[in-house]
């Protein structure tokens, strides 16, 4: 198992300024950010192919909006609003912050939320289930970036070949090769760990065939969840 899968998980802060980042970001994220509260809410931020490029928590401050995101994705994050800034009036700058929705991987594999290893797949965000869709997207607020591939797929009943899952299993090991057993070549396989108690519990993708399918009687030994 890759180290850099387990451990504690960093967040830096997008600040976006300006008289138009509420403009600008009502096109760019796929949450209302016209009527964000006081908590603030998830979003995406997406590739116009509605790839997910992060998940990202929005919220309004004096002058602006702040965005979290996990500390690897920032500068892939800032690129991607970078690329459709044009002639608005909002200025962004990234720092770190010292807090997130949650901190360690254990914490994000109990949520059973996507993270940076989850999101480097290349995933569009029904992948990751309805819970997720539903808790980050916005399909009332109009047009953003990513907008019409991802609506036309919620219209059509959101099936899509590769989904988001939960693991348990004895090993890394055993688990990865479970997840990988079924399918076309693509994006299946553990994504994050973490080990408890001697057992291995983790994130990862598997193919639509391997969950509709009943595990064998040699794979008693592994639990797979998809996450919903």
């Amino acid at each position: 198992m890759n180290d850099e899968m387990t451990g504690v998980l960093e967040w830096s802060v997008i600040q976006a300024r300006g008289a138009d980042s509420e403009s600008f970001l009502q096109g760019q994220l796929s949450q209302d950010v016209t009527n964000l509260d006081d908590v603030g809410a998830w979003s995406l931020l997406l590739a116009p192919d509605s790839v997910v490029v992060t998940a990202c928590f929005v919220k309004a401050v004096e002058n602006g909006i702040d965005i979290l995101v996990p500390r690897s994705l920032a500068d892939d994050a800032m690129k991607r609003l970078k690329r459709f800034l044009l002639r608005a009036k909002c200025t962004l700058e990234v720092i770190d912050s010292s807090e997130g929705p949650f901190t360690t991987m254990d914490e994000q594999i109990d949520r059973g939320w996507p993270g940076e290893r989850e999101f480097a797949k290349l995933l569009t965000p029904h992948s990751f289930g309805r819970t997720f869709v539903d808790a980050t997207i916005s399909f009332q607020k109009g047009c953003f970036t990513g907008q019409e591939l991802v609506g036309r797929l919620d219209a059509r009943g959101s099936s899509v070949p590769w989904r988001f899952v939960r693991v348990s299993a004895p090993s890394f090991e055993r688990a990865d090769s479970v997840l990988k057993a079924k399918g076309p070549e693509g994006p299946k396989g553990v994504t994050s760990a973490s080990t408890r108690d001697g057992h291995f519990v983790g994130l990862g993708i598997a193919h639509r065939t391997l969950l509709s399918a009943a595990l064998s009687g040699d794979d008693v030994d592994v639990t797979i969840e998809e996450i919903d």
